[in-house]
């Protein structure tokens, strides 16, 4: 996920996008509890991803505040 097309994205896009990372990371979460998970590197993008949505969601707050 390119942070210049999230850029693009209303606050109400990336929020609905979070929620989708953050539901797809709790799968990840009960994958590799039960040993079933195919691709460990996975984690490190969902968690990159969220960060990176986290970051713009709070720079358009601070933007709008300004």
């Amino acid at each position: 996920m390119k942070a210049t097309r999230l850029r693009t994205q209303s606050v109400e896009e990336l929020d609905k996008q979070m929620h989708e990372l953050l539901k797809q990371q709790f799968a990840l979460r009960m994958q590799k509890g039960s040993g079933q998970l195919n691709r460990p590197s996975e984690f490190k993008a969902v968690r990159r991803d969220i960060a990176r949505i986290k970051t713009l969601m709070a720079e358009k707050k601070a933007g709008s505040q300004a």
